[in-house]
């Protein structure tokens, strides 16, 4: 049993203006962090509309294919643009999510990390915002529910924004429960403790700008991890977002590289002890580059650690 390790070079295809954070070079400095690292790298195959019709309908599909340009790029809206390559480039990363449910439901392997953007979790059921087309993590969720006959997934995102977009698409989904910690107050105006899903399903941590790891450690170690042992989980997907870094230059969290990686650890431990440490991780943000390079590769370095 190994870690998988799946992107495309598609994904550097996705091409934003100038000064954008959500730039090509993430994903290169990701996949630089990672080389050195025994994986086993796969290649993200597309999506096809019926894969992404799980979660999203086929006319917010279709518009959005529509919406490509032919050349430079486009606004959907003032943070989340499009240009020639994107369409495929986020067909990848939401193939790539459906490759790693496959690939750890098969046990070829016994984790996998997706790094491929544009990235996911903001995505609504008909509304692409915040860099995000199509609902990765949900996806992932929605296809090892009903393709694979999982009865319980559970979906952790550690984005310091907000996974608005995966709430929204498990919202009414009994079988999956969605943990969340973010900054709060922070873009886009979600994630308080009090939205908890149709089912008593979503699970939202809001963290104090410039709270750090401390504060991170008690709302898991309290809130977080009893809950989702408590769930039982067939499989563990997490939207690993790196922008609650310290360094990074979209929010105020205080992160240090080593608090991605207990974090993992702690998910990865649960995945052992209740689904034979399935776990599926998506690449979401992450802004500073460097910051972004050194706290994926202690994520990747945890879920290898438990692989073996």
């Amino acid at each position: 049993m190994t870690t998988a390790l799946i992107s495309h070079a598609d994904c550097l295809e996705h091409v934003t203006p100038e000064g954008h954070p959500e730039q090509v070079a993430r994903l290169e400095h990701v996949l630089h962090a990672l080389a050195p690292l025994h994986l086993l790298r796969l290649s993200a195959p597309p999506a096809s509309d019926e894969d992404l019709a799980r979660v999203h309908p086929q006319a917010y599909i279709a518009r959005i294919a529509g919406a490509e340009p032919a050349e430079g790029e486009i606004a959907l809206d003032g943070d989340t643009w499009m240009s020639p390559g994107s369409m495929m480039a986020a067909r990848r990363g939401a193939g790539a999510a459906i490759r790693a449910v496959d690939a750890v439901m098969s046990r070829e392997v016994r984790n996998a990390f997706c790094a491929t953007r544009p990235p996911g979790h903001h995505a609504e059921r008909e509304t692409p915002m915040g860099f995000c087309l199509f609902g990765n993590a949900a996806l992932a969720a929605k296809y090892a529910l009903d393709h694979h006959g999982l009865e319980r997934v559970a979906v952790v995102d550690f984005d310091v924004h907000h996974g608005n977009g995966t709430q929204d698409l498990l919202w009414d989904e009994p079988r999956a429960l969605f943990i969340s910690s973010q900054q709060y107050p922070l873009w886009p105006g979600t994630g308080a403790a009090t939205e908890r899903g149709a089912h008593d399903n979503v699970l939202n941590l809001p963290l104090a700008p410039g709270s750090g790891g401390t504060e991170m450690y008690r709302a898991y170690t309290e809130q977080a991890l009893p809950r989702l042992r408590d769930f039982r989980p067939d499989l563990i997907v997490i939207s690993a977002g790196f922008d609650a870094h310290q360094d990074d230059p979209l929010a105020q969290l205080k992160w240090k590289d080593q608090d991605f990686a207990w974090l993992t650890r702690e998910l990865c431990r649960i995945a052992a002890d209740q689904c034979e440490g399935r776990v599926v991780s998506v690449l979401e943000g992450g802004y500073d580059l460097a910051a972004l390079a050194g706290s994926a590769r202690a994520h990747v370095e945890e879920l290898i650690e438990a692989g073996k």
